[in-house]
């Protein structure tokens, strides 16, 4: 019922704000500049107090839910359930295999929903699974729990990718995206310090201290959800922070009728309400290079990103620099903490400058070097500091990989199937980083450090061959050879340039 509201309310919209009004608003305004400009700066200021806030907490949820198992570890998970390492292991793996498969479906079925409804209802699912986590007895129900803890999340990245490309310009998004997206290293800072203190709880009312962790931060998740289903708009149209003319100005500003010269129109919202499923626009985000190679080199990152947020506590504890280990969860804070600000600078001059994977030949050495010292270095103090270099490279460099593949395709489906096959093959990673840190390797953790430098080296290369490939394409829609999809209104079309 409410999606067909929002629905309704948003053809009604479109209706008042037919083309030929938005036409006339802009011959009437499109040379001033200074009005422009004004209105711009209002729209997104409204957007991004709105939204982005909102965004962000059930990313920081989500990252909060998925990596809490790793605090709940060294304070007697396994030990409670009477887990192995393989169990324990095996346990996050399914967590992975099961958010995988719900991606891509998720994104498909979130036009018909909506993204006010989608979103907010996915979070109070993972929520209500997550508190049930706190309750598990055994390796039997721990497995199972995480398997359907894997459905409720997967759809929520690439729906917000996905919900952010109908709000925001393509220049302006990975600067969105790298906001909300530091709320997932935030997560680590905040998990580490939420573990702290909700750990002090336990033992009360039958539950060891690690279960007080998962039953609170997934209370905390459903009240998250209910939150975001209040606040979050379904589209530009719906939104009731917006004037009707700050709506028709958002829409012109997203088909490139105002603003940056140099935008090429990118798509119309309303035709994409109006889009209807066709499968050869889902083969055409299946068969596309870019998404291949930026979904490769993400899968890389995120190799290194889960095994990070899985495993840093256990890497610090056995760094033997703390005392306790609810010492090493405060201790855990710092890497987060100190790759917070660089995330949303790189985001900022992602956007300033246009670039994506340009962006990411710089930021990913950082890690790449971390990553190169802590595996061949026994001093400890040295080895914790690398763990902040890693940090920076990996976070810093996911805004621009996220957005680049959403950047680069035109059309709702065919968009909708490139975010989440990309985010698909690259939340693979969520396997390797489940077995790359065997308890047996540590205190070093040689081999599961120089496995993730093996793949953050090939992400590196992955990237450049996007780049060279964007190029290509640039070059040959300048010299002719896509003008029979002149006028096509998607990313074939001579007029849309890949963003490199």
């Amino acid at each position: 019922m409410a999606a067909k509201q929002d629905l309704a309310a948003e053809k009604a919209e479109t209706q008042r704000g037919s083309a030929d009004k938005i036409e006339r608003a802009s011959i009437s305004q499109g040379d001033d500049d200074h009005y422009n400009s004004k209105i711009a700066r209002r729209v997104l200021f409204k957007m991004d107090t709105r939204v982005l806030p909102v965004l962000a907490l059930l990313f920081l949820c989500s990252f909060l839910d998925r990596t809490n198992v790793g605090n709940a570890r060294i304070l007697g998970l396994e030990y409670d359930l009477g887990l192995s390492n393989q169990q324990y292991n095996q346990g996050l793996a399914v967590f992975y295999a099961t958010y995988i498969a719900s991606e891509l479906p998720s994104n498909l079925v979130l036009k018909k929903i909506t993204p006010r409804i989608w979103l907010p209802l996915l979070t109070v699912i993972w929520g209500i699974i997550t508190m049930c986590l706190g309750f598990v007895r055994s390796f039997g129900s721990f497995f199972a729990v995480r398997a359907i803890l894997g459905i409720a999340e997967g759809g929520l990245l690439p729906g917000m990718v996905l919900y952010l490309s109908g709000l925001y310009t393509r220049q302006e998004m990975a600067l969105r995206i790298g906001i909300f997206y530091t709320a997932a290293s935030l997560s680590g800072a905040f998990g580490g310090l939420l573990a702290r203190g909700l750990s002090a709880i336990g033992p009360r009312g039958g539950l060891e201290g690690w279960r007080w962790i998962l039953v609170i931060e997934g209370l905390i998740t459903v009240l998250a959800g209910i939150i975001a289903y209040l606040l979050l708009p379904t589209s530009i149209l719906t939104a009731p922070y917006l004037s009707q003319e700050e709506k028709e100005f958002a829409i012109q500003r997203l088909q490139g009728h105002v603003g940056d010269s140099e935008s090429p129109e990118r798509f119309n919202p309303s035709l994409e309400r109006e889009e209807k499923f066709k499968w050869s626009e889902v083969g055409r985000g299946i068969l596309n290079v870019q998404v291949w190679l930026t979904a490769t080199a993400y899968f890389a990152i995120l190799s290194g990103l889960y095994s990070f947020g899985l495993f840093l506590p256990t890497i610090i504890n056995d760094m033997h620099i703390t005392s306790n280990p609810n010492e090493t969860q405060l201790w855990s804070v710092i890497p987060y903490a100190v790759a917070t600000p660089v995330t949303v600078f790189v985001a900022f001059l992602s956007d300033r400058l246009k670039r994506r994977g340009t962006i990411m030949l710089f930021t990913l050495p950082v890690a790449i070097i971390g990553y190169a010292v802590i595996a061949n270095v026994a001093s400890a103090p040295v080895r914790f500091g690398m763990t902040c270099l890693m940090a920076i490279g990996m976070y810093s460099s996911v805004p621009c990989v996220l957005v680049w593949n959403s950047n680069n395709s035109a059309g709702h489906y065919k968009r909708a199937t490139t975010s989440a096959l990309q985010l698909a093959v690259a939340n693979c990673g969520g396997f390797v980083a489940t077995f790359v840190y065997p308890s047996v390797d540590g205190p070093l953790y040689h081999k599961g450090h120089t496995i993730i430098l093996g793949l953050l080296v090939y992400s590196w290369f992955a990237i450049l061959a996007n780049v060279l490939w964007c190029t290509k394409i640039n070059r040959d829609k300048a010299s002719g050879k896509y003008d029979r999809y002149r006028g096509s209104g998607d990313d074939r079309d001579p007029a849309f340039k890949m963003i490199l």
